[in-house]
């Protein structure tokens, strides 16, 4: 009876509660519909903080055709972000909206040429030269610019992406290979890759003390000041000069390789120190020659590149002057630069050296639209076909793998850029998750099927910049290909260009690109008579 009584009321209760809940649900729709038909009738969708447009989920009554047409992403691109996951975090998507790092657009870069040049002798002594050209560093005494074109490495810098380990042009990616290392600073990239071992303060010191043959109270006040493993590179310069004047060739040859490497390959952002831990590369002065340097200055800057390309970094470490080069090789209307010497007198010297610095006009402002209008046919594919006399091309070079050196591991991934190798572009495989590769050392070893797996899908392009269909389409959706919005105010989808194959000789096509850009600042039009003849000169450069 009183539970019967319980449950009657309880029913009652119920009933009560749900005519209640219907009745302000259908108030509230209502006063939702109410609300709706005042405002206007098209929907504005809002970027996030991060400028990103939302999935938006379907409304009731909504197609699914019209929500798929609508773009999703970040403006500009990536639309698909699958690839670049972490561009929330890129300078690129700031840039886009008008956001500069601060008020200097340029990156400061760590450029020692000038200094190299002074502490860099005519020549060596016999004793040291020998251990020296043995080494594999001995072009890094010659192969530094003086001064770095700070603006033209930035533009660059902003394009660069630490998940493919790639700029990411306009017409597709590109990358500075371990061929473009042995070309331009003729270091080998067969060898093995260094894995060190931690160096405390204290390790610094007995370091200094047993290879560079400094004493003790010495090389406790000089790591001290150093405030951690570093040593000074103007330091070991006069540890060079000291122990050369004495005869005392080992020391003087550590002390000499490690200011090389620390004012090249290995230069920091601090711009004057080099981690002690690199001493350990020249214990063995006989043995050093068995790394693999042109993987240990490609790391390096790797990671650097990665570092710079974020929005909250202003400065560039690693080895300017192998990035400068590369892109005077492949980019031949891009920048200013003086060269010591045209390709018909190449005597066999390091790539690098055939360029030197001239002050450039164009700031960041000016290159940025200059790059976001670059054409395949703007570049040389393959700059170094006349230099195989001195450097033969290695297929490990199209090895795709993790690299690693000391701690830092980078993916290598040929498979982006494989027009620079004379193959015909594909949809590449997503990128390598370096963090997961437990075997690398034997991967580097054992590159061949790597190899076999990176060229069996592609064929030797017919001409320098061929891609498979398809291969834009994909590149516009996973990726952010210019840096300038069309009209700041309303960014809108950036179109898939269409491309002309264009002319394959590199001369013809630099004559192409040179007429090109012209008729664009003067925004000719080929129906206007005063420009028929420049118009035809173009016609006829892209047909060579």
């Amino acid at each position: 009876m009183y539970t019967g009584t319980l449950k009657s009321k309880s029913s009652d209760l119920k009933s009560v509660y749900r005519n209640t809940s219907l009745k302000c649900s259908g108030l509230l729709f209502l006063w939702t519909l109410n609300r709706k038909s005042s405002r206007k009738s098209s929907v504005v969708r809002r970027r996030g903080a991060d400028g990103r447009i939302p999935v938006r989920t379907l409304d009731r009554g909504a197609s699914s055709s019209a929500a798929a047409a609508e773009p999703t992403g970040y403006p500009g691109g990536p639309y698909d972000t699958s690839l670049l996951v972490k561009y929330e975090h890129h300078v690129a998507r700031h840039i886009w909206f008008g956001e500069e790092r601060g008020p200097k657009k340029e990156l400061k870069v760590a450029g020692h040429g000038l200094k190299l040049n002074s502490r860099v002798p005519l020549a060596l002594p016999p004793q040291m030269e020998s251990w020296v050209s043995r080494s594999g560093l001995a072009s890094l005494q010659r192969t530094s610019l003086n001064k770095i074109d700070t603006n033209l490495v930035s533009v660059f810098v902003e394009r660069w992406h630490l998940e493919t380990s790639s700029f990411h042009m306009p017409f597709g990616e590109m990358s500075i290979t371990l061929d473009d290392v042995a070309c331009l600073l003729h270091f080998p990239i067969r060898g093995i890759f260094w894995s060190p071992q931690d160096v405390t303060e204290e390790l610094a010191v007995e370091l200094a003390v047993d290879y560079l043959g400094v004493s003790q109270s010495q090389a406790q006040s000089h790591v001290r000041s150093c405030r951690g493993s570093y040593y000074k590179l103007e330091w070991l310069y006069d540890i060079f000069v000291h122990h050369r004047a004495a005869s005392s060739w080992a020391y003087a040859t550590r002390a000499y390789l490690l200011m090389l490497v620390g004012s090249t390959i290995f230069a920091d952002k601090t711009f004057t120190l080099v981690e002690a831990r690199y001493l350990l590369l020249f214990r063995d002065l006989d043995g050093c020659s068995g790394y693999s340097w042109g993987a240990a200055a490609l790391v390096t800057l790797y990671r650097y590149l990665g570092d710079a390309s974020m929005y909250s970094c202003k400065q560039l470490g690693g080895y300017p002057t192998l990035l400068q080069c590369w892109i005077h090789e492949y980019f031949p209307t891009i920048g200013k630069r003086g060269e010591n010497w045209n390709l018909a007198g190449n005597c066999g010297l390091p790539r690098a050296m055939r360029w030197s610095y001239r002050q450039g006009v164009l700031k960041v402002d000016d290159l940025r639209p200059i790059l976001d209008e670059l054409t395949p046919t703007d570049v040389i594919w393959r700059p170094f076909e006349d230099h195989r006399a001195w450097r033969v091309f290695d297929e490990i070079c199209l090895y795709r793998g993790c690299l690693k050196w000391g701690e830092t591991v980078v993916p290598y991934l040929p498979d982006r850029c494989l027009r620079q190798f004379g193959y015909r572009q594909y949809v590449p495989s997503p990128p390598l998750d370096c963090m997961m590769a437990t075997d690398i050392d034997v991967d580097w070893i054992s590159y061949h099927q790597s190899v076999v797996d990176v060229i069996g899908s592609s064929s030797v392009a017919t001409t320098p910049s061929e891609v498979v269909d398809g291969y834009l389409e994909w590149y516009y959706r996973v990726s952010h290909p210019r840096l300038v919005p069309p009209h700041r105010d309303a960014p809108r989808e950036v179109p898939v260009p269409v491309y002309d194959a264009g002319p394959s000789d590199p001369d013809w096509a630099r004559v192409s690109t040179l007429i090109r850009r012209y008729l664009r600042q003067v925004n000719a039009e080929e129906e206007d008579p005063q420009f028929s003849d420049l118009f035809e000169a173009l016609h006829i450069s892209r047909s060579h």
